[in-house]
């Protein structure tokens, strides 16, 4: 397979690389060059947002076109436009968002979807990623387009910082603010599953949306922790509050306690959706303790200063905020 990655530095990019190239695919990846290409990979550059960015997509042909892209539409349409008579498929890492919120329980890729324009510039996250699917359905036609719709992602490479903060705050030890309920479940995804169920969807022809993330209740708020203290080595111990002792310290939930929704209709949208129809096509999910170890694997590699989350998804409880929680 020869396979097209449009982003391949960042979050789900590399995995989507490492996966490719383990399966010996050729890999070209295009980006703006701001961060190193992976080592065996064909590297081309431009900013899908510039004029005549697109240039070094002019020529060459490809398989399989993976897309990350999480802004305008217009960028997805402009390279979906490009690439149609030249590839063979493409597959677009979308997101659950693209349901109106709060999704009930159980919601599948039935639910009702949120307004997107494939010709807008860029707007709101949900609207954005909605308008990306349909450029490309527009461009390539239904046969031809794979919309994978992630729920919470976690894993090596994550750059939003959610279990990264969770992992560094844990290491720090001390006692430390845990959002109960203990068995409170979680629905996630370690990237690098994501990656594989692509790629193997893409290579077997499937198309159309698929929402992509573990059955509800693979691991708990608990479990996540308890993993995070175990794999760190920390002595740290957890003073588990109730959503009620929470929300009356004013901590935001999912922001400043990062993976955590308190129980009710939020809860239920994020960690409690119907993912039957990717399991069915092969989808595995590996234990929440590969995805804590690995993650502290790959921060260790970082430099100790490297901020993770960024202006768009701050994440993490403030030092601060979170003592005061403590002492109350």
């Amino acid at each position: 397979m020869k396979v097209l990655v449009l982003g391949g530095t960042a979050f789900a990019g590399p995995a989507l690389v490492d996966e490719a190239l383990a399966r010996g695919w050729e890999v070209t990846v295009f980006n703006r060059g701001s961060n190193p290409d992976p080592p065996g990979v064909r590297s081309l550059h431009g900013d899908r947002l510039a004029p005549e960015g697109l240039a070094a997509l002019e020529r060459g042909e490809w398989d399989l076109v993976v897309d990350t892209w999480s802004w305008a539409p217009t960028a997805v349409r402009d390279t979906a436009r490009l690439l149609a008579g030249r590839a063979g498929r493409y597959a677009y890492v979308s997101s659950r968002s693209v349901y109106r919120f709060p999704s009930p329980a159980g919601a599948d890729e039935s639910a009702p979807l949120v307004e997107g324009d494939p010709d807008a510039g860029q707007t709101e996250y949900a609207a954005d990623k909605r308008g990306a699917e349909l450029a490309v359905e527009r461009e390539f036609g239904a046969e031809r387009s794979l919309l994978v719709r992630c729920g919470l992602l976690l894993g090596p490479y994550e750059m939003v910082g959610r279990l990264p903060w969770w992992l560094r705050r844990i290491a720090r030890g001390g006692e430390v603010v845990a959002p109960g309920p203990v068995e409170l479940p979680l629905q996630y995804l370690d990237i690098r599953d994501l990656a594989a169920w692509t790629l193997n969807a893409a290579a077997e022809g499937l198309h159309g949306p698929y929402d992509l993330v573990s059955p509800p209740g693979a691991s708990t708020m608990g479990e996540l922790l308890e993993h995070c203290r175990a794999v760190t080595g920390s002595d740290a111990t957890f003073r588990w509050l109730t959503p009620e002792e929470i929300e009356a310290a004013d901590i935001e939930p999912w922001t400043e306690l990062p993976v955590w929704l308190p129980p009710g209709p939020l809860h239920a949208a994020m960690h409690g959706s119907d993912v039957s129809r990717a399991l069915a096509t092969g989808l595995t999910v590996r234990p929440v303790a590969e995805t804590v170890r690995d993650t502290w694997a790959w921060l260790a590699t970082l430099p100790p200063d490297t901020r993770l989350g960024g202006q768009r998804s701050p994440v993490g409880l403030p030092v601060e905020k979170e003592a005061r929680a403590l002492a109350g």
